[in-house]
């Protein structure tokens, strides 16, 4: 029985999708582009309607919610509310987190990847050095044995 993975049904799907063909860099990179287009474009919105008076429109909340969300933050347009404010605060720390986030599962998917190809070809450096671990210890054990 397949192991139930903790989150909802798009984090189960994901996870199912990484174990079984791996995590390619395409997907990825599909990954990021989808969410943050998502993200810029919803908190474009969402600012323009609690600052209008420094959002006239919804393409000036999107291109400042893709400053934020990018750290560039020109400065150009700040959010003069303390709900936009708030807002950025939320746009600032779930950009840093969801690109370590995703930096890491990419970073990881390669290594799996890579440690794969030096199993299936028998050049696993880890397994080398254990098989040598062993045969020391076999080393030692025959001699605690011939002394004992």
């Amino acid at each position: 029985m397949a192991q139930q993975l903790p989150g909802g049904r798009f984090d189960r799907w994901f996870g199912r999708r990484v174990e079984q063909k791996g995590l390619r860099p395409r997907y990825a990179a599909y990954l990021i582009i989808t969410f943050w287009a998502l993200a810029v474009v919803v908190f474009g919105i969402v600012e323009r309607l609690v600052d209008p008076e420094t959002f006239d429109n919804v393409w000036l909340g999107m291109w400042w919610a893709l400053q934020t969300v990018t750290t560039v933050g020109y400065g150009d347009v700040v959010p003069g509310s303390t709900a936009g404010k708030v807002i950025a605060v939320f746009l600032l720390l779930g950009g840093l987190s969801l690109l370590t986030v995703v930096t890491g599962a990419i970073a990881s998917g390669f290594v799996a990847q890579a440690q794969r190809r030096r199993q299936e070809a028998g050049e696993d450096p880890v397994i080398h050095r254990l098989d040598q671990m062993a045969a020391e210890l076999e080393a030692i054990k025959g001699e605690l044995t011939r002394l004992g």
